[in-house]
């Protein structure tokens, strides 16, 4: 089963994904991400996912072609991007970081100095949780 969690904030448009990314719930996911992506940051949440099939790798193959960044912390998903050459979220300097809160509305800049030097970054990438 599959669970996807999006967020549309200010200046990203944030999937979840969570659980067996595979066959119809990955096509879903392409549809999803080719409908709602348009000129901002799309950033793909790999942390939950336990297993991608062919079909799914070739959707997260795909979503790189569109420009996606992706999040993973699990050494899974790791592998995933290690071996489909996905690139990481928040490789780019960015100072503003948009709280998850109500619907990702509020703003808050953090330092330089307090952002992880990880090219991967855990759960939510450039997106803090209160």
């Amino acid at each position: 089963m599959l669970l996807v969690e999006m967020n549309n904030s200010s200046n990203a448009f944030i999937i979840r994904l969570e659980g067996r990314f595979t066959g119809e719930g990955a096509e879903h996911v392409r549809t999803l991400a080719t409908r709602f992506h348009g000129e901002k940051r799309l950033v793909i949440d790999l942390t939950e996912v336990t297993f991608v099939d062919a079909v799914g790798e070739e959707v997260l193959s795909f979503l790189k072609r569109l420009g996606a960044e992706f999040v993973a912390d699990t050494a899974y998903t790791l592998d995933v991007c290690e071996r489909l050459h996905l690139p990481p979220a928040c490789k780019r300097p960015s100072k503003t970081q948009v709280s998850g809160g109500s619907g990702g509305q509020e703003h808050r800049v953090i330092p330089d100095s307090k952002r992880p030097e990880s090219p991967c970054i855990p759960r939510q990438p450039c997106v803090q949780q209160d």
